[in-house]
């Protein structure tokens, strides 16, 4: 039984509150415990032994960056990877369909559909075999639990307990609705393309019903309806969870797989901190060889903790490393230097005696002796069963910036015994004194 995955890798224009970080690499390659982010997911769908081909679908302009990471990772895996270019944003539903021809070819038993933006201890392979004991299966969504306040943030799911058949389905409610939600992880049956086309005919129906009702209006207002923002036309532009799940709720043949593994939304920098630290974690039964350790008798810095260090990094004996860090190539790290809760990106240079906490170094920095560079962790609430991460808005209501990791972009230069702290940097900057709070554009 073959099986193909597509991962829903998003365009340029995704991604903006990930923003100093993604003005210099796509989202989905940022590395997150030390490789790019949706290496992690090509990593659990090659656990799938019928796996045949992985699919990337977005429209990002292809690019050297690009193209060296398929390359890479279709070697790596001994799999095919293909980019797929959108030509406009088409929607979850819309993507598939477009390319729904290439995804089909070779007839796959089944489709392993993953946003590009969540990150978790997927086990598809057991979520491929709870798909396959259902009863005629259009659609397996992989569920978790969430508490109330947070929930109507994400699609909500009831579910019949027996068959854990979706019976109803909100994309973020204005109220509760269940405590059950989407992971934006998917297991689909070749089916699903006919379901598609069928909504794509009564959208476009539907759309020329209103544009026949206003014949009388301007040419322009008639226009309008016919195409979306992004380019495409409204019938094509088709979303799996407003389109697709919430018919499949009254109709049938949608499914819930219920996950109890760790789960999270990348959707800004600080999120990328706390995905770090799980991905760390995870490496300990999928990539134990990839965590550093302190070996006694052999020079080298104190380890603590989960920490990844990419071999030509140079640390200097003394420094030390750690709990949920990620250093990755060429970086240097001079004598007495702290670094805890952080990634730091290639190049960087962190000269003797600094401290580094809850932060992101952005590539071919350079830390002078005697600084801090610290930010404030944005982690759920661990009094609260199910609690997941807020994705706390960029100012407050107040106007101010709020609290959270502080990023350097790309070559921003901090002289020696400054402090930023709870701070935004924008790329190329030189900074002159200490800042706090602030965003230096």
């Amino acid at each position: 039984m073959l099986v193909k995955a597509v991962i829903l890798v998003g365009g340029p224009e995704k991604g903006t509150r990930f923003r100093p970080l993604s003005l210099d690499t796509p989202k989905p390659l940022f590395p997150v415990g030390g490789v790019p982010m949706i290496q992690h997911h090509i990593e659990a769908c090659c656990k799938i032994p019928e796996l045949k081909e992985i699919l990337l679908v977005g429209y990002f302009q292809p690019n050297e960056h690009w193209a060296q990471f398929v390359t890479t990772q279709a070697k790596l895996n001994n799999v095919v990877i293909r980019y797929l270019q959108e030509f406009a944003a088409l929607g979850t539903a819309g993507c598939i369909y477009h390319f729904r021809d290439q995804i089909l070819n070779g007839s796959p038993e089944s489709i392993v559909l993953m946003n590009g933006d969540v990150c978790a201890d997927f086990q598809l392979d057991a979520m491929l075999a709870f798909h396959r004991q259902q009863d005629r299966p259009v659609l397996t969504l992989m569920g978790t639990e969430a508490v109330h306040s947070q929930s109507v943030h994400f699609g909500c799911i009831v579910e019949n307990k027996l068959t854990h058949q979706v019976k109803h389905y909100v994309e973020k409610p204005e109220s509760y609705v269940s405590s059950l939600i989407n992971c934006g992880v998917y297991i689909l049956s070749p089916e699903i393309f006919n379901i598609i086309a069928t909504t794509i005919k009564a959208k476009t129906m539907d759309d020329l019903s209103e544009d026949f009702s206003t014949l009388s209006n301007s040419s322009s207002r008639r226009v309008s309806r016919q195409r979306s923002l992004s380019g495409a036309s409204v019938s094509e532009t088709l979303s799996l969870e407003n389109d697709l799940i919430t018919r499949l709720a009254v109709t049938g043949g949608a499914y819930v797989y219920y996950t109890q593994g760790w789960w999270s939304q990348i959707k800004t920098a600080g999120a990328a901190i706390y995905a770090n630290r799980h991905c760390l974690k995870l490496y300990h039964n999928a990539h134990p060889s990839w965590l550093a350790q302190s070996e006694k008798g052999k020079a080298g810095p104190q380890i603590i903790g989960d920490v990844f260090i990419h071999e030509s990094a140079k640390i200097h004996p003394s420094a030390v490393i750690g709990p949920n860090v990620s250093i990755l190539s060429h970086v240097e790290i001079g004598a007495g230097t702290r670094i805890r809760d952080s990634i730091i990106l290639n190049d960087v240079v962190i000269d003797e005696n600094c401290c580094i906490l809850n932060s992101i170094l952005g590539w071919g920095s350079r830390i002078g002796s005697w600084s801090r560079i610290e930010g404030t962790p944005n982690d759920p609430n661990p009094d609260k069963a199910f609690a997941k991460l807020e994705h706390m808005p960029l100012f407050s209501d107040s106007g101010f910036l709020n609290p959270s990791v502080t990023i350097l972009g790309a070559k921003v230069n901090v002289p020696s015994e400054l402090m930023v702290l709870n701070s935004i940097v924008l790329p190329n900057k030189d900074l002159s004194h200490s800042y706090k709070n602030q965003i230096i554009l």
